[in-house]
């Protein structure tokens, strides 16, 4: 088989797979946040025909001669523009600018480790917003991945959120009107969340209690539940009354505290935030959106559906807030969220190796998501293009066929 033969051949199998990647474009155009593919093409390696050399006193030079064997694929790129605003449901959400959604089970946020931000990069980026509250409360998107970002955990004094500094997945909490004193069943009290992640307390005649829970792993006792410890962590809740606190508790008839039922939520297009309002019209933080950045966008890895991952060629993932509302948020202690607190490190790290949360003048834009950034024209051109090249190749095997066939007869 000649040369010019494996130079067609070679180029037919790159055609091919140019044509695969156009008709994933084309078959994509309308797929809510697809990012197009090109096929770029190089030479594949050459033989020497014959060397060159340098010119001496009597001759001159001569430049080397070189056969090429077809042609080959370089790169399948990724297009990462955004693509134009498609309107939706009042949840949907696009990213105006450069960012990601952070997305992932509601198991990861054990295995991220605020010390080590290669371990941001077991969440999945998505440029899809199409959000909904699950059924447990959490802010998911169509395919039920939740959506990671920082909880609101209580309010300061001039009632600023204040928010856990751990990325952990957004739900609704838990926040529900129940009785006082169970023997009236009249009286009615707010529980809200505490200065701390994982706190409740009861609010009655503006006297702050601790929901009855464990502490360290054992009961709460009554001067527990009186206020004097930080540290009350919810499982179940029991109605305490304000006027006998010291009382033993009924714990008969224990339930779970139920996850608030918000009406009108929205998400903030500058910060992010996350709000809605209560039955009582009381106005709710429940959190804010985190946005993930990467250094090289065209280097993410496209796993199924509207997801990438940030692995190798990619560099590093930084976790980011709109607006750079991290400057502006408190969490627990008086800290800022800009940087991670000194005391989530392990054993022998220093603090070079917190990780920062950055901020990004990107925002959002809710109502709809991000169409497809596939052009219809420029693909339908390519695919032009694309079958004339493998149409030529199929005629450099005709024209070779032929030739070779000249010399057989010859030969008889």
């Amino acid at each position: 088989m000649t040369g010019a033969m494996n130079a067609a051949i070679a180029g037919m199998k790159t055609h091919m797979d140019k044509l695969n990647v156009i008709g994933n474009n084309v078959a994509n155009v309308n797929t809510v946040g697809y990012k197009a593919q090109r096929t770029v093409f190089q030479d594949s390696m050459y033989t020497m025909y014959s060397n060159g050399s340098n010119g001496t006193a009597v001759k001159g030079g001569k430049n080397p001669s070189q056969i090429g064997y077809g042609s080959t694929i370089s790169t399948i790129d990724l297009n990462m523009t955004g693509g134009i605003f498609t309107p939706g449901k009042p949840l949907d959400t696009m990213i105006n600018g450069d960012g990601y959604f952070l997305m992932g089970d509601k198991d990861l946020a054990g295995k991220i480790d605020a010390s080590d931000p290669n371990s941001f990069k077991a969440l999945s980026l998505s440029r899809v917003g199409n959000f909904k509250i699950d059924s447990d409360g959490y802010l998911t998107d169509g395919a039920g991945n939740t959506v990671y970002g920082f909880l609101t955990v209580g309010t300061d004094v001039e009632g600023n959120p204040i928010v856990s500094d751990q990325l952990v997945p957004i739900r609704m909490p838990r926040i529900e009107k129940v009785p006082v004193d169970p023997k009236d069943g009249k009286t009615e009290v707010t529980i809200k969340p505490g200065d701390k992640e994982g706190e409740q307390y009861i609010y009655a005649n503006k006297v702050r209690y601790p929901v009855a829970a464990e502490v360290g792993g054992k009961p709460a006792t009554n001067e527990q539940l009186l206020g004097n410890v930080d540290h009350v962590r919810l499982d179940d809740y029991w109605p305490v009354d304000p006027q006998n606190p010291n009382a033993p508790i009924d714990k008969s008839g224990v339930n779970p505290l139920p996850y608030a039922s918000l009406s009108s939520i929205s998400i903030d297009e500058t910060s992010g935030r996350i709000s809605g309002m209560l039955e009582n019209g009381e106005f709710v933080t429940v959190g804010f959106l985190a946005i993930g950045k990467v250094t090289n966008n065209e280097g993410l890895t496209h796993k199924e559906g509207p997801y990438f991952q940030c692995g190798d060629g990619a560099g590093d993932l930084q976790i980011t807030m709109l607006g750079s509302v991290n400057e502006k948020l408190k969490t627990p202690g008086n800290g800022k969220l800009d940087t991670v607190n000194s005391s989530m490190l392990g054993a022998g790290q220093t603090a070079s190796r917190k990780s920062q949360i950055g901020g990004t003048k990107t925002k959002l834009q809710t109502g709809g998501l991000e169409g497809s950034n596939a052009d219809l024209a420029v693909e339908i051109a390519e695919m032009i293009k694309t079958q004339r090249g493998y149409q030529a190749n199929t005629r450099i095997i005709t024209v070779t066929d032929t030739m070779l066939e000249e010399l057989v007869n010859i030969k008889r």
